[in-house]
């Protein structure tokens, strides 16, 4: 037998899943470097494992959600949260009839997230609070640009500019205060279009520029408020994958966009065993 995995995306940024509800698997950081490798593996920009809450190891998780999602970056680290990797996870859920309800918890490093699965299939995620903690730079190509740093369970640095996004080269990692970020930073880089809209681009910690980053639009909808004097309203976000819509209000953000299933198989068990 081999090694179940589902392939899925949220505005095109793409997971691996790995239904491992006993925890059994051993998922080390060369596994997850491979199956997110492009060309000897799978390709993902992470990998989502499912995992029951009561086989984490004691104080992992700090809610009673049944279904956690172990979420590692494709350079196989771990991640406290991903915004569009939790509603593919969610939609999984539902269509595997792991649970028997629309609305339910997934458990994460970032805490419990409440979700509601809709009839089309786009899922709404309760994302918590994002806090803006700072200020800080980040800077592309010798050009430096202001930013908010922006907490919604993993760290973020919004950069609202007038320069267009469309021209950033973050085929590299742009530099950023490691002192400010000493565990990396995801960050993005935003246009206003009009009224209430954003245009994003982001460079994921671990990953890379993605197509798309879901607690990287919250991050973005909370800096762009903030930025006009607001702590409340609503934003959508367009990313090279899509468009999401995020809304603000004291204490909550929520997150609401696609999410699809394309393809399931079985890794080759000599693979798992060797990944070359």
């Amino acid at each position: 037998m081999g090694i179940a995995f589902l392939k899925g995306h949220g505005t095109q940024n793409d997971f691996v899943l790995l239904p491992d509800p006993d925890g059994s698997l051993e998922l080390t950081a060369e596994r997850v470097q491979a199956l997110c490798d492009r060309r000897r593996g799978l390709g993902a920009d992470g990998v989502l494992r499912v995992m029951r809450t009561a086989a984490l190891e004691p104080g992992t998780a700090a809610d009673d959600s049944e279904w956690f999602m172990d979420y590692r970056n494709a350079d196989g680290s771990i991640a406290e949260m991903c915004g569009n990797g939790v509603r593919v996870f969610a939609r999984y859920l539902l269509d595997a009839g792991l649970v028997n309800t629309a609305e339910f918890v997934v458990g994460s490093r970032a805490g419990g997230r409440p979700v509601t699965v809709h009839a089309d299939r786009s899922v709404t995620v309760a994302m918590g609070p994002g806090a803006v903690t700072g200020e800080s730079t980040a800077s592309v190509a010798g050009v430096t640009y202001a930013g908010l740093a922006v907490d919604v369970g993993n760290p973020h640095l919004v950069s609202v500019t007038d320069t267009d996004i469309a021209g950033l080269d973050l085929s590299r990692q742009p530099d950023f205060d490691q002192q400010v970020f000493p565990h990396g930073v995801n960050l993005e880089f935003v246009n206003r279009i009009d009224d209430g809209a954003l245009r994003m681009r982001v460079h994921e910690r671990g990953v890379g520029e993605t197509r798309s980053c879901g607690t990287g639009t919250v991050a973005a909808a909370v800096a762009d408020l903030r930025l006009a004097g607001e702590s409340a309203g609503k934003r959508t976000v367009h990313v090279p994958g899509g468009m999401v819509t995020v809304t603000v209000d004291e204490g909550e953000t929520t997150l609401t966009g696609p999410a699809v299933i394309l393809a399931g198989g079985e890794l080759d068990s000599a693979w798992w065993d060797s990944p070359a």
